[in-house]
């Protein structure tokens, strides 16, 4: 497997590739349906997943458990699944 990113030229690179990923596909679903409903909806969508995304890995790490840290959305979903006890 690959190992973590280290070089910050390479971690901005990512963060632009995924923004630009973002942007084509937000694109793409407004040239399918260029309504206000479908923008409000997309809108509302991507707030939502990096709200969720804000709790998962900040949230759960510096108020609910600061002893735990994750290592990505497995890492998550496996903490999650030996707490539900």
């Amino acid at each position: 497997m690959l190992g973590d990113l280290h070089d910050p030229r390479l971690m901005y690179l990512k963060a632009a590739l995924l923004l630009t990923a973002g942007l084509l596909a937000s694109a793409g679903i407004l040239v399918e349906s260029l309504t206000v409903r479908t923008g409000f909806l997309l809108a509302v969508a991507v707030i939502c997943f990096c709200r969720l995304y804000y709790f998962l890995f900040y949230v759960i790490e510096k108020y609910i458990d600061p002893s735990y840290r994750f290592a990505g959305l497995w890492s998550v979903v496996g903490y999650l699944w030996r707490r539900r006890g």
